[in-house]
């Protein structure tokens, strides 16, 4: 099981790194406007440096059509790293490009899914990720856990590797409902899991037992 943070927050990455068993971090175009006007390839380094070559990176391609997408991904791969997961949208042109990416050794992930079609298209290009939107498809009606187990089964049988990494959370909920249903991977938006952590009970409950502890021996430390 994988947890990645989907954020381009240089603040929470350099917080997270040294709290949460954290995998890796995903970015796309939406992502990188909440950062701002910033120097784009000096901002991804500096993630890089932050998560360090052994967790993975996940960047999106800008290109809408297969030889603008393969362009993107190699500017990626030569303005970062060559170990840059080059997320390519799920669509007719974006499984163009993910099929020469691969051919070329690139990793790849595929990315805007919303249907059991689209994720059984991905891995069948042979994908290293897929990236379906939880709370985006539950919005629209479609049974995202159910989707979940589909693709995951779906990419047992394939047996080539591909992970499928759910992402769109509204919630702690459907995180946790993504990994019931057989996700390999999770990418987060780190306010959720820090909502889950600093929930008010949880504080309480640690509170109380500083109180208690100082009410019987009157000191917050151990003998």
């Amino acid at each position: 099981m994988q947890i990645l943070f989907d954020t381009a927050n240089l603040g929470e990455i350099e917080k997270a790194v040294d709290v949460y068993p954290l995998d890796g971090v995903t970015t796309n175009p939406t992502i990188i406007k909440g950062e701002g006007r910033i120097d784009f390839y000096a901002h991804l380094h500096r993630i890089r440096e932050l998560i360090g070559p052994d967790r993975m990176l996940h960047v999106q391609v800008l290109a809408t059509n297969a030889t603008g997408m393969i362009n993107d991904a190699h500017r990626l791969l030569d303005k970062i790293d060559d170990q840059v997961y080059v997320k390519i949208p799920t669509t007719e042109q974006g499984l163009k490009a993910m099929r020469h990416l691969k051919a070329q050794g690139v990793h790849v992930t595929g990315t805007a899914i919303y249907s059991k079609i689209q994720g059984m298209l991905a891995i069948a290009t042979g994908a290293d990720y897929i990236a379906p939107y939880y709370n985006r498809m539950e919005s629209i009606d479609v049974d995202a856990a159910a989707t979940v187990t589909f693709l995951a089964n779906f990419a047992k049988r394939a047996g080539n590797g591909t992970r499928v990494m759910p992402a769109s959370f509204k919630n702690v909920a459907q995180v946790c409902a993504a990994i019931e249903a057989g996700a390999h991977a999770v990418t987060v938006q780190p306010k959720l899991l820090r909502a889950a952590l600093f929930a008010p009970d949880v504080v309480s409950a640690v509170q109380a037992f500083s109180d208690d502890w100082f009410a019987t021996f009157g000191t917050n430390e151990l003998p």
